[in-house]
């Protein structure tokens, strides 16, 4: 069943159906853009609530963040920013999609729509003109045929009047005749104007509208099918994602299970652990034998329990006088009241005569007042030693150890350039074409003297790490990279390079290498190479290769203008970058 057959006189529902179904390709066009509002500012605001409970970048060095519960959250957040961002990857697709690719096709469906409904209007107004025409031709042949009538009817009449001549007569007869001879030519026209509109009536009804409404019926059903594939691309966007988003989800699971909440307290054991003892048992002072200042004031000056503990942890509460704790007799220790004084020894003491306890208080805070300026100065930031003094035993040691290990770092580093820069400088001698040794001077001599600054910054940590208790695991793989770089004393500060130093350098610098050769096993490569120009290989730990030779890269320059390759007999050394193409594994 088609709209040409069966809808043949719904020119103006067909225009309305028509008309609807691209209002509602619109309107879902809209609806989709809306949406994609929603996501983007949805999206936004997971993102601005990731970034406003992330931490910045100078809090990531703060203790809490060692804790895993802490590590979590920021996972959390981390796996919230990448939700965020797979909400603006649907919006992002649903835009392009959906609302691009309808509102492009609903505009190719309105000029289609235009087109087909102007050729029916303009087959409507074809016809309209025909049957113009046809009435005309008839109103002329009924106008003609009436007149001939007339004619005929005044010839008769003038044939049968007596007093009417012969040629009135015959003059009537040939306007009878005339206008005869006209309604026939009118009605011939007429008859032939009526054939043709009929003709062309049928052509229009039969034809041209159930073709046009057939196009139309093509177009609407179009229009269908596309919206549907609008409107399940509407769920698939979601669906393609849904994995990512599952992913997310789980990360944030697997963070709320990597939650250990004994881990957290041992880490916090392991960052505010002060390696302090104990306090001990407060002497007894017997005041009943009278107040002695001097003793007092030894007490004082030697404080124990938590007054100890004030010097090492000034942040804690532990002195009896600071701010927040009121005076109160209960915050001392006891005693009792002095014994009444005999009469043999006098009138009793005017400071003993009133309140006993006010004038005992009175001396302990007349003894303490020149100390409590001191006290306030030790609750202030504390002043930060290069030796970490300033800091519990327990933590000093760990500050010493963790400054240990970055100065081992950093020289390690200076050793690695220093053997890189003395490997240089042999290739330059032997090879002057390559470059000139004594160009390397200034740069030999600045690396020897910085190993030689991280060499005392190293004995002197150390030795600080030893009074303070510490082991000796660093210091042994100190002793092992100091064993590294004793071959590169070679290495004067003014950059010059002795002939009698030449075998031994070659020999200390290279025999790292032979070891790791001999050690392990044949690594993978990671590239090829071929070589541009030949080399000799002439010093310890290099190669020789030909030009366009092939070898394998085993192990990319490190900025000291050297690869290490390995030739398909398993031979391996080291070759100058520049001498070779060199193409890496992806």
């Amino acid at each position: 069943m088609d709209w040409g057959t069966e809808l043949w006189d719904q020119y103006d529902i067909i225009e309305k159906h028509t008309q609807s179904g691209l209002d509602l390709v619109e309107k879902y066009v809209k609806f989709v853009k809306e949406r994609t509002e929603i996501e983007q500012n949805y999206a936004k605001q997971l993102r601005n609530l990731s970034k406003k409970y992330n931490v910045k970048r100078s809090s990531k060095d703060e203790p809490d963040c060692r804790l895993s519960s802490y590590q979590a959250f920021l996972d959390i957040l981390n796996e919230m920013n990448d939700y965020a961002g797979q909400r603006e990857l649907i919006a992002e697709n649903m835009m392009m999609n959906i609302c691009i690719d309808l509102t492009k096709y609903l505009q190719e469906i309105k000029q289609e729509r235009k087109m087909y409904l102007m050729e029916a209007k303009k087959a409507q107004q074809n016809l309209e003109s025909t049957y113009k025409q046809l009435d005309s031709s008839k109103k002329r042949f009924e106008r003609e045929w009436r007149e001939a009538e007339r004619a005929a009817q005044y010839a008769e009449k003038t044939d049968q009047d007596i007093n009417a001549t012969k040629a009135d007569v015959e003059k009537a007869k040939q306007q009878a005749h005339m206008r005869a001879h006209v309604a026939e030519e009118c009605k011939n026209d007429y008859a032939a104007q009526l054939q043709k509109y009929n003709k062309e009536q049928q052509h229009f009804y039969f034809t041209d509208m159930p073709l046009i409404f057939n196009k139309l019926q093509d177009l609407d059903e179009r229009r269908v099918r596309k919206l549907a594939q609008g409107y399940n691309l509407f769920s698939d966007t979601e669906k393609h994602v849904m994995p990512i988003i599952g992913k997310c989800l789980e990360g944030i699971t697997k963070a709320g299970t990597s939650v250990n909440e004994r881990n957290d307290s041992m880490v916090l054991i392991e960052q505010n652990k002060s390696g302090f003892e104990r306090p001990g048992d407060l002497d007894f002072e017997d005041f009943s034998q009278g107040i002695n200042r001097a003793s007092s004031d030894t007490s004082l000056s030697s404080p124990k329990g938590p007054m100890d503990l004030l010097g090492k942890n000034r942040g804690k509460n532990f002195w009896l006088f600071s701010k927040k704790s009121k005076l109160s007799p209960s915050s001392f220790p006891p005693f009792s009241s002095p014994p009444a004084p005999s009469p043999a020894n006098g009138p009793p003491s005017p400071k003993f005569g009133r309140d006993t306890l006010s004038y005992c208080l009175k001396e302990i805070n007349k003894t303490v007042k020149p100390r409590i300026s001191s006290f306030r100065t030790l609750r202030r930031s504390p002043t930060v030693t290069e030796d970490f003094t300033h800091l519990p035993p327990e933590q000093r040691r760990k500050r010493l150890q963790q400054k240990l290990d970055e100065i081992v770092k950093e020289l390690q580093k200076e050793v690695d350039q220093s053997e890189a820069l003395g490997k240089m400088k042999d290739v330059y001698e032997k090879n002057p074409q390559m470059g000139d040794p004594a160009s390397l001077a200034s740069q030999i001599t600045q690396t020897t003297q910085n190993i030689e600054r991280l060499k005392a910054e190293l004995n002197k940590y150390e030795t600080w790490l030893a009074e303070a208790g510490g082991r000796g695991d660093t210091l042994r793989y100190k002793a092992h990279a100091f064993n590294n770089n004793g071959s590169h004393d070679i290495n004067s500060p003014d950059g010059a390079h002795s002939d009698e130093s030449t075998p031994d350098t070659s020999q200390a610098i290279y025999a790292e290498f032979d070891d790791d050769f001999e050690d392990e096993e044949l690594a993978a490569p990671i590239g090829t190479c071929t070589a541009m120009y030949n080399f000799p290989g002439a010093s310890e730990g290099t190669i020789s290769m030909q030009e366009g030779e092939e070898l394998e890269v085993v192990e990319g320059d490190k900025g000291d203008g050297w690869t290490r390759v390995r030739r398909s007999n398993g031979d391996e050394g080291y070759i100058p970058t520049s001498y070779a193409t060199i193409t890496l594994f992806k």
